[in-house]
């Protein structure tokens, strides 16, 4: 007698894959197709990958946990640096990639009004990390992005240098209630807005 193998498990590959798996398949394909050279990017594909797939698996987490609908968390997340992923630019990519988000969802025709509608109104809002929304899920793909980046040595330095005390004391508050909220060891880093790990004797003048 003989098997035919049909594995449950997709590996993102073929056409039998949940919505979520899609979409997160077209970033990494928008990502890896993108012409723009490595050298010219904001951040390089590298990166780009590593923290579209690790931004996604937390969000999945943080749903779980926060009683939230999974599969639109984990769209919203890999998506939310979709502009930058396209470009290999970051200025003012939240806003620009929720048109980019809305025409690859709408592509699809897998997505009903109100979901677009949400997944659209997350992407655009979720570098305002300073300003907090009643929506859970602008909310949560705020978090598990600045979550993700705290995870990197350097990050801390570089948000010290390259944004205010004000808007450095919300992306830590937002680090320090994530790690709260999955249990993780008190980091004191997030306590202070001051060079610490690499950039040690940079300055800048904060507005």
């Amino acid at each position: 007698m003989s098997y035919t193998y049909n594995p449950i498990y997709t590996h993102f590959q073929g056409d039998k894959i949940s919505r979520s798996e899609l979409m997160e398949r077209m970033v990494v394909e928008t990502i890896q197709k993108s012409k723009m050279p490595d050298e010219e990017r904001s951040w390089g594909k590298v990166f780009e990958l590593k923290h579209s797939s690790s931004v996604a698996q937390i969000g999945r987490i943080l749903a779980q946990k926060r009683g939230l609908n999974e599969e639109m968390a984990v769209i919203i997340c890999a998506m939310h640096d979709i502009y930058v992923d396209h470009t290999g630019r970051v200025t003012d990519h939240a806003h620009k990639g929720a048109e980019i988000a809305e025409q690859m969802l709408k592509k699809t025709k897998k997505f009903n009004k109100a979901e677009i509608a949400l997944i659209v109104k997350a992407i655009h809002q979720h570098s305002d990390k300073h300003e907090k929304s009643k929506n859970p899920y602008v909310e949560l793909v705020k978090d598990a992005d600045v979550f993700d980046c705290g995870l990197y040595t350097g990050v801390h330095d570089a948000y010290v240098y390259e944004k205010s005390p004000k808007i450095c004391k919300a992306y830590f508050a937002r680090i320090k209630k994530v790690r709260k909220e999955l249990g993780l060891p008190y980091d004191a880093r997030w306590d202070k807005i001051e060079f610490i790990e690499q950039a040690k004797g940079y300055e800048k003048d904060k507005k």
